[in-house]
């Protein structure tokens, strides 16, 4: 289904009946990132999945501006009040992990339980936030320039997924496929709007966090893991699991192991 946030239409799914838990997929990605886990879900919970703007079936405007992190947690929040959903269980991954966290911290009150996959509060200083634009600037102009298929075959080989070469192939071609499926100008605007760089930090916030919180990383992904680690010292009442033998996309490196996971924290 679709819902319009102001000029931008969403593409939203919907399944099962229960506590709405709400999925939000990472950069490159769509809401098909959740599939295998639905049918198990969907027992128990209302899932809701959402195409970021700029991913999969939803708008990618022109205006950088609709892209902003501020603008995503406003709409995010469009969308579930119009649902009337809150409070919701909240998970993201990566990208989706940070536009997660913020909108927790900017509404509080609509969040039972926030689980963050691989996320970041954001960078720590300004000058490292304004070498991270330059860089996603850059690769968003690429883009368009080189053309998504280009993009792909090179965001395919970045160190952060260097655990996923061994995948099953039929693994490895879905997610490609997911990725070259989605327009140039959203993820061009998307880096550029609510890239890691374009967004504020988040790191003097989270210790105000009270929100029942889960930060999952892999063991093969030490940034991220690294990252968790601090979060947890900042706020004492965030759980933090490493997963073995995982890297940066663990609900597509052990899919078992992660839905396992994600229903027992929502259970606890």
């Amino acid at each position: 289904m679709y819902i319009q946030i102001k000029n931008v239409n969403y593409h939203i799914t919907i399944n099962g009946e229960g506590e709405p838990l709400l999925l939000l997929h990472g950069f490159t990605g769509d809401s098909g990132t959740w599939l295998p886990f639905i049918p198990v879900w969907k027992k128990n919970y209302k899932v809701i999945t959402v195409d970021i703007v700029g991913h999969g079936k939803t708008d990618s405007p022109e205006d950088v501006a609709d892209f902003s992190m501020k603008e995503s947690m406003d709409h995010l929040k469009e969308i579930i009040d119009s649902f009337r959903i809150s409070p919701v269980h909240l998970l993201g991954y990566s990208m989706g992990g940070r536009l997660a966290l913020a909108y927790c911290i900017e509404y509080p009150e609509t969040v039972k339980k926030l689980i963050l996959e691989s996320a970041s509060p954001g960078l720590k200083t300004e000058e490292e936030q304004r070498q991270r634009r330059i860089q996603d600037e850059k690769l968003g102009d690429s883009i368009l320039e080189q053309g998504i298929i280009n993009f792909v075959d090179k965001w395919e080989k970045i160190p952060l997924f260097k655990s996923q070469e061994r995948l099953d192939s039929t693994v490895k071609q879905t997610i490609r496929n997911q990725r070259l499926a989605n327009n140039p100008i959203g993820l061009a605007n998307s880096l550029k709007g609510m890239g890691t760089g374009a967004q504020s930090s988040y790191w003097s916030q989270i210790s105000k966090i009270k929100t029942d919180t889960l930060l999952l990383t892999g063991e093969l992904d030490p940034k991220f893991n690294q990252i968790a680690e601090e979060m947890v010292k900042s706020n004492k009442k965030m759980r933090h699991l490493n997963v073995n033998d995982a890297g940066h996309a663990i609900h597509v490196e052990k899919p078992e192991i992660f839905g396992t996971i994600v229903m027992e924290f929502l259970r606890s």
